[in-house]
């Protein structure tokens, strides 16, 4: 069953994004993935968790937290 991730993510420049985009590509099992430069929000749908994601995010230097953390905040 497909998860789908959404998380809040600094989309600086193009250079950040082509860094996100070639690190969500190299997991196995990805359905789709968005990245939305307005919100700084990147969905991933496919066999992977939250975790998974932010830490592969961490791991090239970008900060993520989950998307539902931060819509909380809001309120």
């Amino acid at each position: 069953m497909a998860n789908v991730v959404e998380l809040k993510v600094g989309l600086h420049c193009e250079e950040c994004i082509k860094k996100i985009l070639k690190t969500i590509k190299k997991f196995e099992d990805i359905e789709a993935y968005d990245v939305d430069t307005k919100l700084n929000k990147v969905t991933v749908t496919g066999n992977v968790t939250n975790e998974e994601v932010i830490r592969a995010l961490h791991k090239i230097g970008k900060q993520a937290t989950n998307w539902e953390q931060v819509s909380n905040i809001n309120y």
